[in-house]
């Protein structure tokens, strides 16, 4: 089939079978299309808590889907490639975490949702990239935290909350590769763009950025900044969704240096039309989880929520 009868096709099935598309914004562009919702991590986990179709597809990666059955459980979850994983939840081992954890029993777990269920069901709480500051910040100051598993995101946070958590040593491989040498070059050759990262890049690259935020943080700084020109350090995917709200505005990322062709995420890419189509026909590949593991990894991501919606982080 084309493109577009893959497209024609997946929207009779979605009808069809009541499902709802949700994808991320790393996702393809002809992904995020389609998608009946397109968001960061913690925009994607409320849609999940609250969809009401009989079958999710995740248009994502591994955890991302494990989230949505964590969360709605009652929902066939599908994802299209079941490969979709996550180096920087595969940095960070179930047995090797609850031996971590165990030296440390009067520490708090604190882990970014870039992680397995089985992480998720050893922590107290999980976090996003787009509340993590907001969590910290709002523990009591002699509260020993441990954060994991991204320790470049981890460092951003002790350095503005002044905390000293300790740190998972995990990360990103796609932000972690991104040199603030690349960003220093494009930054002489775009003399009037601003700089924005993500939190999950190395300390080198955050120190050269005007602004470090989230995938939804990045989107309302653009819509909001009177600069014409950013200079992007993040997954290229987000593109897509910068340049649909902001047309007018021009979006430079470290691939446009030659030397650094680092900011494609290979399984955020291995969903496509094709396999979409294939798992809304056949409703597989299919997240199966146990009852327990679902129960365990609920309980952080749930106290996430609610001490979000407390913080006014989400409505």
């Amino acid at each position: 089939m084309t493109n577009e009868e893959l497209k024609h096709e997946i929207l009779r099935l979605k009808k069809e079978k009541n499902a709802v598309i949700l994808g991320h914004y790393y996702q393809r562009h002809e992904i995020q299309e389609l998608s009946d919702y397109v968001g960061d991590s913690l925009a994607l986990a409320q849609e999940a808590q609250r969809a009401e179709a009989d079958i999710i597809v995740f248009c994502g990666v591994h955890f991302m889907a494990e989230t949505a059955k964590i969360l709605n459980p009652g929902c066939k979850v599908l994802l299209p490639d079941m490969e979709a994983s996550c180096s920087l939840a595969e940095s960070c081992k179930a047995e090797d975490f609850a031996a971590f954890k165990a030296r440390y029993p009067d520490h708090m777990v604190i882990s970014y949702v870039n992680c397995s269920a089985e992480i998720k069901a050893l922590s107290d709480l999980i976090c996003t990239s787009g509340n993590a500051e907001k969590l910290v910040r709002s523990l009591p100051k002699e509260q020993k935290i441990i954060f994991a598993p991204d320790k470049n995101l981890g460092g951003y946070i002790n350095q503005v909350t002044g905390r000293d958590m300790l740190l998972w040593n995990g990360v990103c491989t796609v932000h972690d590769a991104m040199q603030a040498e690349s960003v220093i070059q494009l930054k002489a050759a775009y003399p009037g763009a601003l700089v924005i990262a993500h939190p999950e890049c190395n300390p080198a690259l955050l120190e050269v950025a005007d602004f470090v935020g989230s995938t939804k943080a990045m989107l309302n700084y653009i819509k909001v900044s009177d600069a014409r020109q950013f200079i992007v350090a993040t997954e290229t995917g987000i593109l897509y969704e910068m340049k649909r709200k902001n047309p007018d505005k021009e979006f430079i990322t470290l691939r446009d240096n030659k030397s650094c062709a680092c900011d494609d995420c290979a399984y955020m890419k291995l969903n496509t039309l094709e396999k979409l189509y294939n798992c809304l026909n056949e409703e597989k590949p299919e997240i199966i989880m146990s009852e327990s593991l679902i129960e365990a990894a609920k309980r952080p991501i749930v106290r996430m929520l609610e001490m979000s919606r407390q913080l006014g982080i989400i409505k």
